[in-house]
């Protein structure tokens, strides 16, 4: 088995293990594996798109404040990230960050100036979340300043354990690590980011804080091949592409900007890597730009929906004080929400293309028989769309039917949904039918008591179906008797391997899902788990939509 953290090549399998607790099917009578519980995508705020580099604790308290204020948190969004620019490159002789004392200053009576647990304590007081930034090289981002000098020396490199203690020390909930520095230095993401979460396991192991890790290195060496579990990390993200937009700062020369729209869809395709998105682990396009100047409101509908479908985090990067109603609105929708938010922790992926741009995007979620579905027209022009439920995996001939964000409940309908979809805009349901039959299968043999003591003994399930041209979901049921997760490599006919997370399940059994494309045809393929007791990790069974 690799080592968590060692590069991966790229992966030509897309591999998904698909939890579902189906009780029609023949081997899933009597009690269900619970599913594991796993972190969701985040939802939150960050900084740089309305800010910039001009980051400080006033502006800071007051978009925690519009957190509240606007409904946000209410809906879900915890978060208040502040990216780049609160630190600018100074170190004591001990090496410890040097913080501006007049943009961080004491807020309440006994703090002191410079302490970045000042602005913690405030965004825990409000009920929310806070978010810190870094480099993984020596130099960031602030060496290319978008507004303002040029700052050298902001990264982490060289003081991993130190700084990320710190954060957490701080009171930081979250944390995320650019890749200008080590983008300029060439270094490797895979190890660097390595590194770093083993850094972060150390704070969290000393503070007992955890610290949700975001990969920022913009798709740099496929992180989603790497990503996964990258140096024993529990749940995190990782960006797939470049920014969708530079900053818009309300009063600079900065100003003027736009988001385009073509950019924003860019960004949701280079973010499809469903074999990689599973128990807490998820591509990440960037930060919304809803509500930021380009995009009208249907765009924003949109835009949120593409998030939603493909199980990215929602992190809205406007100034949450200058959102008007109708983003707001979207922002907050609970349908849609839902569907980012669903427990499977699965991304979307194309079930259908109806012709050039006409595309049907499918995600399965938690309740047996449901699907997300989105009908995409990126044409110029108003098309006809429809979705077959066969197209979904669904057995039945009805399902029920609701349009998200016209709010309407359209009853039973029959074989499939038919609407016309406008030029350049989606169609977003939430549908729930029969669902469609699994292939139950065991391990292809036990193990011995001799293998069972080594500790890189494999789980392989052979004689695997696939299905031409589809995607299989997978519920991996399995037992972890120790009281911590744990990560265990998934190999799909002998290609580039994901990694898994197994929480916890006592003395019972539990279920996580993935996702895989099989590319043998027949009964041809092979699922191997690199895991044994020795890691407390028993694979019991495998069900393959």
């Amino acid at each position: 088995m690799r080592t968590i953290g060692k590069a991966f090549t790229c992966l030509g399998i897309a591999i998904v293990l698909f939890l579902c607790c189906d009780a029609a099917t023949a081997h899933a009578q009597g009690t269900q594996p619970a599913i594991a519980k796993i972190q969701q995508p985040p939802m939150g705020w960050s900084s740089w798109n309305a800010l910039s580099n001009t980051i400080n604790s006033e502006l800071t308290k007051a978009q925690a404040e519009a957190m509240l204020s606007s409904g946000l948190k209410r809906a879900g969004y915890e978060y208040v990230n502040i990216d780049e620019g609160w630190w600018l490159g100074d170190r004591d002789a001990q090496g410890n960050f040097v913080v501006d004392p007049k943009a961080w200053p004491a807020i309440e009576p006994g703090e002191h100036d410079g302490d970045m647990t000042n602005i913690v304590r405030f965004i825990h007081k409000q009920g929310l979340k806070a978010g810190i930034y870094t480099d993984a090289g020596k130099d960031g981002c602030s060496m290319f300043p978008d507004l303002g000098p040029a700052y050298f020396q902001v990264g982490s490199e060289g003081h991993y354990e130190q700084d990320f203690l710190q954060f957490a020390r701080w009171g930081f909930d979250y944390v995320k690590v650019d890749w200008c520095g080590g983008d300029k230095e060439n270094l490797d993401p895979d190890v660097q980011y390595g590194e770093i979460a083993r850094a972060i396991a150390r704070a969290e192991q000393i503070t007992g804080h955890r610290l949700y890790y975001s990969i920022c290195n913009w798709g740099k060496e496929s992180p989603w091949t790497w990503g996964p579990g990258v140096g024993g990390a529990l749940q995190s993200i990782w960006r797939t592409s470049g920014d969708i937009v530079a900053p818009v700062v309300a009063g600079s020369v900065n100003a003027g900007r736009k988001v385009a729209f073509d950019k924003m869809l860019s960004n949701f395709d280079q973010g499809i890597h469903p074999e990689a998105e599973h128990t807490g682990f998820y591509n990440d396009p960037d930060m919304m730009v809803l509500g930021m100047p380009g995009l009208n409101a249907a765009q924003n509908r949109l835009h949120i929906s593409l998030w939603a479908i493909s199980g990215a985090p929602l992190l809205v990067g406007a100034d949450l004080k200058r959102l008007d109603a109708e983003s707001l609105a979207t922002l907050t929708n609970g349908d849609v929400i839902r569907v980012d938010q669903d427990s499977l922790g699965l991304q979307g992926i194309k079930a259908a293309e109806l012709g050039p741009g006409l595309e049907v995007w499918s995600k399965f979620l938690t309740t047996p028989g449901e699907r997300a579905v989105l009908l995409l027209n990126r044409t110029y022009f108003p098309a006809p769309m429809s979705v077959k439920w066969t197209d979904l995996g669904l057995a039945g001939e009805t399902a029920t039917v609701r349009e998200v964000w016209t709010a309407k409940d359209l009853g039973i309908l029959k074989d499939r949904y038919e609407t016309t979809v406008p030029a350049q805009d989606g169609v977003l349901l939430i549908l729930k039918g029969t669902e469609g039959s699994f292939r139950h299968y065991e391990p292809a043999a036990k193990h011995t008591q001799e293998e069972l003591a080594i500790h890189d003994a494999e789980t392989r399930f052979t004689g695997i179906t696939a299905r031409k041209g589809e995607w299989a979901q997978v519920r991996i049921t399995y037992t972890n008797s120790v009281v911590a997760a744990r990560l265990v490599e998934l190999r799909v006919n002998g290609q580039v391997a994901t990694v898994v997370e197994f929480p916890p399940t006592g003395a019972g059994q539990g279920a996580v899902w993935v996702q895989t494309h099989l590319d043998q045809p027949g009964t041809g393929n092979m699922l191997n788990f690199a895991a044994s007791p020795g890691d407390g990790v028993n694979i019991d069974n495998i069900d393959v939509h």
